[in-house]
């Protein structure tokens, strides 16, 4: 980006700025004026003021929504499928202008306007072609930048083409063969390991000893039905994605197959693919070698989006369609979750406009639909076929295990990271929930959305079957069938009327007796939140609700199963109607036929629970979804026991090699005592007719250096006072730097309240999930780039979040992460073996969050945990040898200045240790 601030004049429009400090408006000769809120949004509706992040702006307002000219929307037309982190500072390095002179310099959002705008007139500009055409129509949306980038693109002497005809269109390929017989040997994978690392990096000795252990899961598999497993622990530092990589890429090429790496979190998985670099550096192999994929409701539908920009979307919803074709032209992979579109974008424009741009119904039409051989989901599938690596997550690997669509020659050698949270993703992918918004998306599958009847692909079952319709009475027949018992599912408005407890048909019936059932056994009915009951002592109007549902069920169950095997007739012996377009659609339907029977078979059985014996293999429970008193969901839950037993089955037994890895793949304990046990029943590898390998290597880290431990003894729990004097206190000795971890919403939003205007009065931002209008990856993106800033959130920043250096110095937890009190807890806890089980949850927990702290070598900082009775038997979770104190909070307070002071920051970077 070569836009220069001495070239670029400041764009002479006022601008306005609001922080928990203060607001500031700039005049458009570049005066500046602090200003009270009241005044900030007379001003603002008056006339459009230069923004950057409106959302935001407006929260710190105090107001729900506001518009002007936001910087990022136009950083998002001129440089689509670009990133920059969505803060002055992060605009002007994206930019290469001179950051703001401090938060109050308003003048900034000037000068930054008139960079963006002068990279319209560039003659080398990159994106410059759509942008004319795509500027028309954000013209006719009346987006309030149209008018200011007119005057400085000029129409092209030839029509642009459009998206739709630019993207590339996919080609069948033949299947890869099967992958060879091939055995790594030692020094083979220590060479490819050396050249992955580079000639001038530090060797260390436990990357070369896990790389050779990783090798055992690239092995030759002795038995069916017993795949070479491997688990490795290693402890961050030792640099185990360089270590898997290298044996993965090697049996990759020799083997002439398919490696599948499966993460648990998406920032892992951007890590994984920057690292890949390093293997294939050569971005036109790369891109033919390493695939990412994610599941479907993450990827832009070029169908929906064609809707959306024909349109189907208004208002602020329309621009941002626009923006989001713009980003289609220059897209890596259509990917609109953690891939080139910033996350920062959508929220700009409101959720409801993302969502009806993805696939997240379930009612893609496949080979009906007219931009199937341009879609970015069967694109990335059949590469995946093709490539030597294929990055992923967990549920996607299982599911396609699970269902039996692997592409290529299967999943037969698969490496899980982040391995700790196998167990937790078997039991989301392997559970069964029938709940009014399952209901009502099965619905849509096979009728289309009430709301979208006769639009585009939102007709049902029917759009996938035109053909067979139209030559075929039988087919036709079932259709009518399976739309006459479809229409006892869940009709528009279903909550409501089951929130009001008025339900109409069996469906709606059985969710309003599971409301009824849980509002009179579940505690703590009145505090807005989720709420639970366990399947036990069922009512008779639940029993009675049940069956009429079952039976509703049961309705779609045969002409399902009609239309299933008529399709089957028709694909066995094809008529002359039959092309290969139709033939793919037929094979799509009859695909998706196969999964809701499945499905449906599922749900009566679970409804059959409700009026006979528990399963001991499941866990059965009824369930109230709310937010804040608004009722979200109602329905039934089921879990297994024990989750593996599926996952073992439906993915370790038919591959040839797993490898199952993670810094903390044991509990502490058990590390020191060299227990696998538990590590073998949470990731499936008991369950395998051979006993897995075991590979430990501890971090090189020296943590008795880099880190210690402080327990605060004097901080009484849940109390918000308390607990917001203890945060704002050592945020402020640490200069910002700090990683704040809650157990409870509610808490964390209190604690804010509490503390953003001081935190910021001191020159420290403070950012929060579930508070600032942002989505979580770009708020880590935001936390990594400013040293001082510090962040607040839950589970979602545990693990998973990679802040190496300064910006991360301090980790703060509110309290001991107990296991919340829940019906599937309380089952696999009486399972487990009761306060044993609790505690290795817990310990499991502490780690991950330490494990945030210390990233490599250099990295020092503090552990706060705020509990006045932490257990001493949970300390183990905490990596030998870092100092643990039990402390006041005076005490920790100085223990943090010094450590501060002793670890050799920049003042700079410390702003606070004047004011302490």
């Amino acid at each position: 980006m070569s836009a220069t601030e001495s070239r670029d004049a400041p764009l002479a429009i006022p601008a306005l700025v609001a922080s928990h400090v203060g607001v500031w408006i700039a005049a458009p000769d570049g005066s500046v004026r602090g200003v009270g809120r009241g005044e900030a949004m007379a001003r603002a509706g008056d006339s459009p003021h230069l923004l950057l992040n409106a959302p935001v702006t407006a929260s710190r307002l105090g107001i729900g929504e506001l518009s002007g000219l936001d910087l990022l929307e136009l950083f998002a037309f001129l440089y689509p499928a670009r990133f920059a982190v969505p803060t002055a500072h992060g605009l002007a390095a994206a930019l290469g202008i001179a950051p703001p002179k401090g938060e109050s310099d308003a003048g900034f959002l000037q000068r930054a306007a008139g960079a963006l705008l002068a990279v319209a007139a560039q003659p080398d500009w990159p994106e410059r072609h759509g942008a004319w055409t795509s500027l028309q129509s954000l013209a006719r949306q009346r987006w309030a930048w149209a008018p200011l980038v007119a005057k400085l693109i000029e129409k092209p002497r030839a029509p642009e083409r459009h998206v739709f005809q630019l993207l590339p269109k996919w080609e069948e390929a033949p299947p890869r063969p099967t992958p060879r017989v091939v055995a790594l040997e030692d020094g083979a994978v220590a060479a490819e390991l050396a050249r992955l690392v580079g000639s001038g990096a530090e060797q260390r000795d436990g990357q070369r000893d896990y790389a050779r252990a990783a090798a055992a899961a690239f092995a030759p598999r002795d038995a069916s039905g017993a795949p070479q497993m491997m688990l490795a622990e290693a402890g961050t530092g030792i640099g185990k994605t360089l270590g898997y990589l290298a044996p993965a890429a090697l049996w990759a090429r020799e083997a002439q197959g398919t490696v599948w790496v499966a993460t648990f979190t998406k920032a892992l998985q951007r890590q994984l693919d920057a690292e890949t670099a390093r293997v294939w550096p050569d971005p036109a192999e790369r891109r033919a070698k390493v695939v990412v994929r994610k599941g479907r409701e993450n990827y832009l539908c070029l169908l929906n989006l064609e809707d959306a920009v024909q349109g189907g979307f208004g208002g602020r919803a329309a621009v941002f369609a626009r923006l989001a074709e713009r980003w289609a032209e220059y897209t890596r992979d259509g990917d609109m979750v953690g891939g080139d579109l910033p996350g920062w974008l959508p929220p700009l424009f409101g959720r409801t406009s993302f969502a009806g741009l993805t696939d997240r119904r379930g009612e893609c039409i496949y080979a009906a639909c007219p931009h199937y051989r341009s879609c970015f989901i069967e694109r990335a599938t059949r590469a995946s076929a093709q490539a030597d690596l294929v990055i992923a997550n967990h549920a996607l690997v299982m599911i396609n295990a699970a269902r039996g669509r692997a592409e290529g020659s299967g999943l037969t050698r698969l490496v899980f990271d982040e391995g700790h949270h196998l167990f937790d993703a078997a039991d989301a992918t392997f559970a069964v929930a029938l709940t009014g918004r399952e209901a009502v998306e099965l619905k849509n599958w096979l009728l289309g959305p009430e709301r979208a009847a006769g639009r585009g692909r939102r007709r049902g079952l029917a759009a996938r079957l035109a053909d067979a319709i139209s030559y075929d009475d039988e087919t036709a027949l079932a259709l009518e069938r399976i739309a006459a018992a479809a229409r006892h599912l869940p009709g528009e408005g279903w909550l409501g009327r089951v929130g009001t407890d008025d339900p109409e048909g069996p469906l709606e019936g059985l969710f309003a007796a599971v409301r009824g059932q849980v509002l009179a056994r579940a505690e703590e009915a009145d505090h807005g939140y989720g709420l639970e009951t366990e399947v036990a002592e069922v009512l008779p109007r639940l029993v009675e609700a049940a069956a009429a549902a079952s039976a509703a069920l049961g309705a779609m169950v045969t002409p399902m199963a009609q239309l299933e095997g008529r399709l089957a007739l028709l694909l066995e012996d094809p008529p002359d109607w039959l092309d290969g377009g139709a033939r793919a659609r037929v094979e799509g339907a009859r695909a998706g036929l196969t999964l809701r029977a499945q499905l449906l078979g599922a749900w009566q059985q679970l409804l059959a629970r409700l009026g006979g014996p528990a399963d001991p293999d499941f866990i059965d429970w009824l369930d109230l979804a709310r937010a804040e008193g608004r009722l979200l969901d109602v329905g039934i839950q089921r879990r297994w026991l024990d989750p593996m037993r599926p996952f073992s089955g439906a993915v370790l037994e038919p591959a040839h090699g797993v490898l199952v890895t993670s810094a903390t793949l044991r509990s502490r304990p058990d590390a020191l005592a060299d227990d696998w046990r538990d590590a073998e029943l949470r990731t499936g590898a008991a369950r395998l007719p051979r006993p897995a390998k075991h590979f430990a290597a501890s971090s090189p880290f020296d943590y008795s250096a880099q880190a210690r431990v402080l327990i605060v003894t004097d901080v009484k729990p849940r109390d918000i006072a308390g607990l917001a004097h203890a945060y704002r206190i050592l945020i402020e000795v640490a200069g910002g730097g700090t990683l704040g971890l809650f157990t409870a919403i509610a808490r964390l939003r209190a604690v804010h309240a509490r503390l953003a205007d001081p935190l910021a009065r001191a020159g420290l931002p403070l950012y929060a999930q579930h508070v600032d209008p942002i989505d979580t990856a770009t708020l880590v993106d935001i936390f990594r780039a400013e040293p001082g800033a510090s962040l607040l959130g839950t589970d979602a920043l545990r693990d998973g979040v990679d802040v190496p250096g300064t910006s991360l110095r301090q980790v703060i937890m509110e309290g001991v992460p107990w296991p919340r009190r829940a019906v599937l807890h309380a089952a696999r806890r009486l399972a487990g073996g009761g306060n044993s089980f609790d505690d290795r949850v817990v310990m499991g927990r502490l780690a991950q969050a330490f494990g945030r702290l210390i990233r490599r070598a250099d990295d020092h900082g503090h552990f706060v945990l705020l509990g006045p009775a932490v257990p001493s038997r949970l300390l183990g979770a905490f990596p030998p040898g870092v100092p643990i104190e039990r402390v006041s909070l005076e005490e920790a307070v100085r223990l943090v200045k010094a450590g501060v002071s002793a670890s050799g920051i920049a003042a700079s970077d410390v702003p606070s240790l004047g004011h302490t």
